[in-house]
């Protein structure tokens, strides 16, 4: 096992205002991936990295209280967090340092109600 996290999926209830959000603060295209009941919203989908989606469908339902994920900041993830409220987020934890050389965090609210975290080493 190279990665304790295999696979996340982050439920959303407005599944396009949800892909707005995370595209306009990731800097990414989501793919959108009808899977029967359910809508999937590709955040990555290499092989060789652990994978996630937004999740549209019955049982989907976002969270402030349950596990924290952490999204990849890249270099540095104060410009990701910069987008957050721009995008209809809340910035919950501003940007933060761990010390002991772990990198910088952050938490966020998404526009469904679910609180996520940034990491970055910079």
């Amino acid at each position: 096992m190279t990665h304790a996290l295999n696979w996340f999926e982050i439920p959303v209830t407005d599944y396009a205002r949800a892909k707005g959000f995370y595209e306009q603060v990731l800097g990414i295209t989501i793919t959108t991936l009808p899977m029967g009941p359910v809508t999937m919203g590709m955040l990555s989908t290499d092989p060789q990295a652990v994978g996630g989606a937004l999740v549209h469908g019955d049982g989907s339902t976002p969270s402030a209280t349950g596990t924290l994920v952490y999204l990849n900041g890249g270099d540095d993830l104060a410009p990701l967090l910069a987008r957050v409220e721009a995008a209809g987020g809340r910035v919950l934890v501003p940007k933060t340092e761990i010390g002991n050389d772990f990198g910088f965090f952050a938490h966020f609210l998404d526009t469904e109600g679910n609180k996520l975290g940034l990491h970055s080493m910079g």
